[in-house]
């Protein structure tokens, strides 16, 4: 027992008292295996899963080092039952194993017999495995690799993954490393990926995940078919492995809605992938099309839930999932676990930022007051109207300007959800707007334009939210947002993150309807960023010059 910021509590929730000295030290190691719920203003509530701990035993973090940052930060004695019950869901990772035999067959071997017996008499287990062995272990369908990974997951015995890859056909890629290298934290990356076979790194925006992912195709080389969001990021992939790696434009093929390429580097949209033609996916021959030996997942917490079915297919190749947060407003965190991987690293925000590797941010919630009017229509409405009442208020056009008005001469951002509001929006500031109606070649014009500073301020959509690099963006507005996206507020403020020439620090703003389910939602976003150590200040609007 110390002074510290934590009191555990048997229902393994975590308080933490923000404003104790210890107080960052102590969230910098929760956040290795606990999941921020709440973040009101001084007391901020973590959770203990089942999945953060199996997360965390995934990237080599144990069970005695989990209980020792508990009990050097709690205040009181950890619970005993807290302390049982956390050895015990450790424990229970890897007690079942997924292996091949030297025949190449797929089996499932227990460390204890009575686990493997009891969930072998699951029907949904029982009905992918082909038979019991002599020797206890059972075979394994041979497109079941995948699915019985999920099935084992739900019933609380993740199994760790040691049938191994396919190697893939062989393709040369090296880095170049000339005017540059690897930073220390990107080099353990893809260490610890390779070490683990299959998983996810978890880096801030800005900290250069798309060289974690060209580290990792250096070191298996081979072919690679990379999954993104967008055609803008497919082509950002491609401008960065052309300028990083030994690899030249005809290696490099791009598949998307525009074209259709197949080389041995290959980058696809999702769309794409999860596009139908009569009620079938239309493009699943690309998963086949070459013999790839590295799968990589750019923004795995957009995956799109149809694609996971062609993750449980691809099972035999290595995946590397790259985001800067595991958060999926879904709920399908389990099954990027099952099927991608587990966490292989997870490099605290704040830590990468103390070592200037990305740029230090401010978070400002303004609040505005809804006009007397305003307020008779939202409370006249109903519940499914009142947000994009709340968030699209016009009173937050002045507060636009006067935030842009307190940073000339920076790159600024006015980021939203609904397409009107930034059309009023661009008009009345007179700057160009970027929706996900621009054409392809419109959008790179503009974002290059606001790079070289002919454009200082755009007005963007959700389709700035991630895989777009504006390095020198120093402010964002943020209007409106996807309700209570938690990964949305992440990837927004990573449009800032990155280092600027300019020297100006970041500064995020979000415009909140006060007394509105639009506080109400910001609340919730505001979640992941408090996780990480960024404080929301929280400002009235009618105290802006």
């Amino acid at each position: 027992m110390s002074d510290g910021p934590l009191i555990v509590q048997s229902d393994r929730s975590v308080l933490l008292e923000v404003a104790h000295p210890l107080a960052a030290d102590a969230r910098h190691d929760l956040a290795v295996f606990a999941e921020l719920e709440r973040a009101p203003e001084h007391i901020h509530t973590y959770r203990i899963t089942r999945l953060g701990l199996w997360n965390a035993r995934a990237a080599g973090h144990t069970a005695d080092e989990i209980l020792g940052t508990l009990e050097t930060y709690s205040k009181y004695a950890v619970p005993a039952s807290v302390t049982i019950d956390i050895t015990e869901t450790i424990a229970r990772y890897g007690r079942l194993t997924i292996e091949r035999d030297e025949d190449g067959v797929l089996i499932v071997r227990g460390t204890d017999n009575n686990v493997l017996t009891e969930v072998s008499r699951s029907k949904k287990v029982s009905s992918l495995l082909v038979g019991q062995r002599p020797d206890g272990t059972y075979e394994v369908a041979a497109w079941a690799r995948g699915q019985l990974k999920q099935e084992l997951l739900k019933l609380g015995w993740p199994a760790e993954d040691n049938a191994g890859y396919k190697p893939g056909a062989p393709h040369e890629i090296s880095l170049n490393t000339e005017k540059w290298n690897l930073r220390h934290y990107q080099e353990k990356a893809i260490n610890n990926f390779l070490d683990g076979g299959s998983g996810v790194v978890v880096l801030p925006c800005g900290a250069g995940k798309t060289l974690v992912g060209a580290g990792a195709m250096a070191a298996t080389k081979t072919n690679t078919l990379i999954l993104v969001t967008n055609t803008v990021s497919a082509r950002q992939w491609r401008d960065e492995l052309l300028k990083r790696t030994s690899l030249t434009a005809e290696e490099i093929g791009e598949y998307s809605g525009q074209t259709k390429e197949v080389r041995p580097v290959t980058i696809a949209t999702y769309q794409i992938l999860t596009a139908k033609r009569s009620g079938e996916f239309a493009h699943l021959a690309l998963l086949d099309a070459l013999d790839w030996g590295l799968v990589i997942y750019d923004e795995v917490h957009l995956l799109p839930a149809p694609v996971f079915k062609l993750t449980a297919e691809l099972q035999a190749r290595r995946r590397l999932g790259l985001t800067a947060t595991l958060v999926r407003e879904d709920g399908r965190e389990s099954d990027v676990f099952s099927l991608i991987g587990p966490k292989r690293f997870d490099a605290p925000w704040k830590e990468i930022e103390q070592e200037g590797f990305i740029s230090p941010a401010e978070c400002k919630e303004i609040r505005i007051d809804l006009e007397p009017d305003e307020r008779m229509m939202y409370a006249a409405s109903s519940d499914s109207e009142r947000y994009r009442l709340a968030a699209t208020s016009p009173s937050k056009l002045a507060v636009v300007k006067k935030l842009i008005a307190h940073h000339p001469g920076e790159r600024i951002l006015v980021i939203g959800q609904y397409l009107d509001q930034l059309a009023v929006l661009g008009a009345a500031l007179g700057v160009p707007e970027i929706t996900g109606a621009t054409p392809i070649d419109e959008r790179e014009r503009l974002f290059q334009a606001f790079r070289e500073g002919s454009e200082p301020v755009i007005v963007v959509s959700k389709v700035a939210n991630f895989s777009v690099d504006l390095p020198e963006a120093s402010v964002a507005i943020q209007v409106s947002g996807a309700f209570g996206s938690r990964q949305e507020e992440a990837q927004r403020l990573g449009r800032l993150l990155r280092p600027k020439t300019s020297g100006f620090t970041a500064t995020f703003y979000t415009l909140v309807a006060r007394d509105t389910v639009d506080q109400d939602f910001a609340q919730n976003r505001q979640r992941f960023l408090a996780e990480q150590g960024y404080a929301y200040e929280i400002v009235d609007a009618h105290t802006l010059e």
